[in-house]
């Protein structure tokens, strides 16, 4: 009798279990977060049951809120911390921490640039034989060093370009010596011994090592701080043509550029922007950083797209929505032109993560011009709702109509600009 009830009483519960979760209100309460995060003056919207309602549990006033039976509306009226509690019949069933950020903004960009990188050392891009009178050989390749690698010292003393290596080579070579060669391999530093060889044909000492010290290339700017005049660009990492590998940057330079042509893109082949800069004139800004999220670094002057030149507010990665958008960029000559997209999905990230969103454009003028996203537009911002929401960064090989962008959330985090200061204000 007694395993009957016990059963039954399982049973029950059970049922009421699954009924619970099939149950509207629980189901909505289940989605209220335990936290939100928004700047002065956004206004949040919560979806809600008529059975709950709401109070906040602080002194602060930093946040306003209205209800009906749907929603709870709430608005962050200054910057700080506050605490809403949810009660249902009277009790309180959850609580909501809400954190109210600063008013930022910054100005987006969409300006097409060029992009001279130094590289830390002089990088290793590959091997080739040194034919002596006797045999072929490469001694770099014979002293272990890959593709990939960055020579920072020989023999203790810095190498910061190619042509600090040649006089090393033929002294050493001359004398019969070896040189102690320092590297760096991702996280690790080796030291290694290379003698170099003489080649038969040229007479000339070698190593047996393809090597460069800098790379070029073109992108779209991203925004610009007017305050501490550091900006973001490009929105994902530049990697070395040869050795597919992240380019670790001793310093670089960005240039006003161009726009001369555009190779459009078609299924299978990514199109690409083709432009005209001087490395050596018109510098803008410098290159401090080359990281998975684009390249960042400071402006020595202050830039304007002639489409929206006053200071935006952002979005959060959890405040970007499915629906319209636009972009700026530039595809012929200097013009920065804004260009209607869609954003297909979007990822609320908790932590720095690229390809938060894929996109897809649109705007019939672009499609004719470009075929959709191409090589160059990397950095294009996204403006959604009259917020910078993030940045244009792949295409999709097989539809160039579309791609992926990255939260500008996380290009400002890379920049080291702080977006999430806050100040508590106590009621008097």
């Amino acid at each position: 009798m007694y395993e009957r009830i016990r059963k039954l009483t399982g049973g029950i519960l059970l049922v009421s279990l699954i009924m619970l979760a099939f149950y509207e209100p629980f189901q909505q309460y289940i989605k209220i977060p335990s936290s939100i995060t928004m700047f002065e003056g956004d206004e949040e919207i919560i979806t809600k049951s008529g059975s709950v309602a709401v109070s906040t549990a602080s002194t602060n006033i930093n946040t306003a809120f209205t209800e009906d039976e749907q929603a709870i509306s709430l608005q962050g009226t200054n910057a700080g911390e506050d605490k809403l509690i949810l009660e249902f019949a009277g009790f309180p069933v959850k609580e909501v921490d809400v954190n109210i950020l600063k008013d930022f903004k910054i100005l987006p960009g969409g300006q097409s640039i060029g992009v001279k990188l130094n590289t830390l050392g002089v990088l290793v891009v590959g091997h080739h034989l040194v034919a002596t009178a006797n045999e072929k050989v490469s001694p770099g390749e014979d002293a272990n060093i890959k593709v990939g690698d960055i020579i920072t010292t020989i023999d203790g003393e810095k190498i910061e370009e190619m042509v600090d290596v040649a006089p090393f080579v033929e002294e050493a070579g001359k004398k019969g010596k070896s040189l102690l060669f320092t590297i760096q391999r991702g996280q690790e530093k080796i030291e290694t011994s290379i003698k170099p060889m003489l080649d038969d044909k040229t007479k000339a000492y070698k190593l047996g090592l393809y090597i460069r010290d800098s790379a070029a290339g073109i992108g779209t700017m991203t925004f610009y701080d007017p305050k501490s005049k550091k900006y973001g660009a490009l929105g994902h990492v530049i990697s070395d043509m040869d050795t597919k590998k992240p380019i670790v940057v001793e310093d670089g330079q960005i240039v006003k550029s161009t726009v001369t042509a555009i190779e459009k893109g078609k299924n299978g082949a990514p199109g690409e922007k083709l432009a005209r800069f001087s490395a050596d004139s018109g510098i803008i800004g410098n290159i401090t950083l080359n990281s998975p999220f684009g390249i960042f670094g400071k402006l020595n002057q202050s830039v304007k797209n002639g489409i929206i030149d006053k200071p935006m507010p952002i979005a959060l990665s959890h405040q970007v929505k499915e629906g319209p958008a636009k972009i700026l960029t530039v595809v012929d000559g200097n013009e920065v032109e804004e260009y209607d997209i869609e954003i297909v999905s979007t990822i609320p990230q908790k932590f720095p993560a690229t390809k938060g969103m894929v996109l897809k454009v649109t705007d019939p003028t672009l499609l004719s011009k470009t075929g959709g996203i191409v090589q160059g537009m990397s950095g294009s911002p996204i403006i959604q709702e009259g917020k910078i929401v993030g940045a244009v960064t792949h295409v999709f090989v097989n539809d160039p109509t579309s791609g992926y962008g990255v939260h500008i959330e996380w290009m400002l985090h890379e920049a080291k600009i702080n977006i999430y200061e806050k100040e508590s204000q106590k009621a008097s």
